[in-house]
């Protein structure tokens, strides 16, 4: 049986350190990716303020079920058809390439969760649409985040977004509780239905995360047994916040900028 767990106004101020980290790893590691530049490097620039803010990865040795071995990095970093949990290997970025940045680190015992999806120079017109609907659906899930909706309202707003530009939903991998640990109850899939799922109360923190491809909502598994590419070579982006449900508007405990 899964428990929620609904944390107090002074929990959620004690886990803005790590929303707060979380958001400055992506925008220096968004900000560092050009033409050049290696996947690793990204990876090794993370690792740095890391260890520079005292924090603890919440990556290097994951391993779930899904995983063939720990991670081992420190950063996901999903290039073009690799849209989610992708492996920092030995690849420059070229330019138009569309990268996917995911993060999660904990900071004084609490968690934190963000994505960001980029594009290294030149952008393809449909990578910035497709970006930018991720990015409105994560807006919509955030907004429907309130007493008195359930997880499906939240899932709805997504699924909204995207179905009106036309884009396949893969609800196979979604948000999550965050709080102790990285991934916790209730999953938060990104399509659903309105008035279904579990209730919305203050003190609930979780991780929406909308991630779309352009043309397809099946994934494999790559050889190195973690990045979940598109089974049509299609490209993919992803956006995530870190929030928090309250009396009034939801918290959005990974704001950059």
């Amino acid at each position: 049986m899964s428990v929620i767990e609904l944390r107090t106004p002074a929990e959620i101020e004690e886990m803005r350190p790590a929303g707060h980290f979380v958001a400055s790893v992506l925008e220096a590691t968004s900000k560092a990716a050009a033409a050049g530049v290696n996947l690793l490097e990204l990876d090794a620039l993370a690792h740095d303020m890391i260890r520079d803010a005292g924090a603890e990865s919440c990556y290097i040795d994951y391993h779930p079920s899904f995983g063939a071995s720990p991670f081992g990095k420190v950063l996901c970093t999903s290039v073009n058809d690799a849209v989610l949990h992708g492996l920092p290997h030995d690849y420059r970025l070229r330019d138009g390439d569309l990268l996917n940045l995911d993060f999660a680190a904990e900071v004084n015992g609490w968690v934190a969760d963000s994505a960001i999806s980029v594009v290294v120079g030149t952008p393809r017109p449909e990578d910035l649409r497709l970006i930018d609907t991720t990015e409105r659906a994560l807006a919509a899930g955030i907004a429907a985040a309130r007493p008195g909706n359930r997880i499906g309202d939240i899932s709805r707003a997504i699924a909204d977004v995207a179905k009106a530009e036309g884009y396949p939903i893969n609800t196979d991998f979604g948000g999550h509780g965050v709080g102790r640990t990285m991934h916790g109850d209730p999953h938060v899939p990104n399509n659903g239905r309105p008035g279904r799922g579990l209730p919305l109360k203050p003190g609930l923190v979780i991780a929406i995360e909308p991630w779309f491809l352009a043309t397809t909502d099946r994934i494999f598994t790559d050889p190195d047994g973690w990045t979940l590419r598109s089974a049509d070579g299609s490209r993919g982006a992803h956006s995530e916040h870190t929030i928090a449900v309250t009396d009034g508007d939801p918290i959005v405990l990974t704001q950059r900028g």
